[in-house]
C-alpha cells in the first residue's frame, strides 16, 4: 500500500486536553496517548497521521470571548496548504459550538462542519492537485458538569442530536463517517474532555473507519 497522509482537524479533544478541575487547567495527555497517535500506531507505518487540535476551536464561528482565531474556517486553508499533499482530512469538531454563548442548534452546528468539509473538497491539497478525501467524526456527547457546566449550559440535548445530523451529511455528500459515541464517554470531571481510555478507544475505532473508507 502506498503512503497515506491524514490530517486530524479538531479541538481540545484532538489536542489531548485532560478533564479540567478548574478554569485554566492546561494538563495534557502524553503524545502517544492521544487518539491521533493511537490511530497512527494502529494503522501502521504506511500512514502519516498529523494531529492539528486547537483548544476552543469551533467549526466556522468566531468566538466573541476567546477570539476570532478560534474559528476552524480561519485556520483550515493554511493547514491544508502547509501539510499537502493530504490523502484524507478527518474533521472532529462541534463540541465548542455547543457553548451557550453561540446559541446554536445541532443542525446549524452540523452545517458549519459541512462547510469545512466542502472547503476541503474544493481545495487542491490532495495528491497531484486533487482534493483530499474527507471523513466526519462525530464528537463524544457532552454532559454539563464541573467548572465548564455554565459555559456549556443546555448543551447535552444538542450534543446528543449532533451525530445524527453529521451522519446524514456524510451519507449525502459521500464523506466518510465515524461516531465516537459507540466507544467513548466524556470524563465526568468536566463533562467535555476525554480520559486516556477514551482516547485509546477512539484511536482504534477511527483507524478501523479510515481503513474501511480508504480501501
Amino acid at each position: 500500500m502506498p503512503q497515506c497522509t491524514v490530517l486530524c482537524f479538531g479541538d481540545s479533544n484532538t489536542h489531548g486536553t485532560l478533564a479540567m478541575h478548574h478554569m485554566g487547567d492546561r494538563r495534557r495527555l502524553a503524545r502517544d496517548q492521544r487518539w491521533p497517535s493511537v490511530m497512527a500506531e494502529t494503522l501502521g507505518a504506511n500512514w502519516d497521521v498529523i494531529a492539528e487540535g486547537h483548544p476552543g476551536r469551533t467549526s466556522v464561528f468566531e468566538d466573541p470571548i476567546e477570539g476570532e482565531h478560534k474559528s476552524g474556517l480561519r485556520a483550515l486553508h493554511a493547514l491544508l496548504e502547509s501539510h499537502r499533499p493530504l490523502d484524507l482530512v478527518l474533521i472532529m469538531l462541534g463540541t465548542n459550538d455547543l457553548k451557550a454563548r453561540f446559541g446554536l442548534s445541532a443542525s446549524d452546528i452540523a452545517l458549519g462542519i459541512q462547510r469545512l468539509a466542502l472547503e476541503v473538497r474544493r481545495s487542491d491539497s490532495g495528491p497531484n492537485g486533487t482534493p483530499p478525501q474527507v471523513m466526519l467524526v462525530a464528537p463524544v456527547r457532552v454532559i454539563e458538569a464541573g467548572c465548564l457546566a455554565e459555559i456549556f449550559a443546555g448543551a447535552e440535548n444538542t450534543s446528543t442530536a449532533l451525530p445524527g445530523h453529521l451522519a446524514k451529511i456524510a451519507a449525502s455528500q459521500n464523506f466518510g463517517f465515524a461516531d465516537t459515541n459507540s466507544v467513548a464517554r466524556v470524563d465526568p470531571v468536566d463533562g467535555i474532555h476525554l480520559s486516556e481510555e477514551s482516547h485509546a478507544a477512539i484511536g482504534a475505532h477511527v483507524a478501523k473507519a479510515v481503513t474501511d473508507f480508504m480501501a
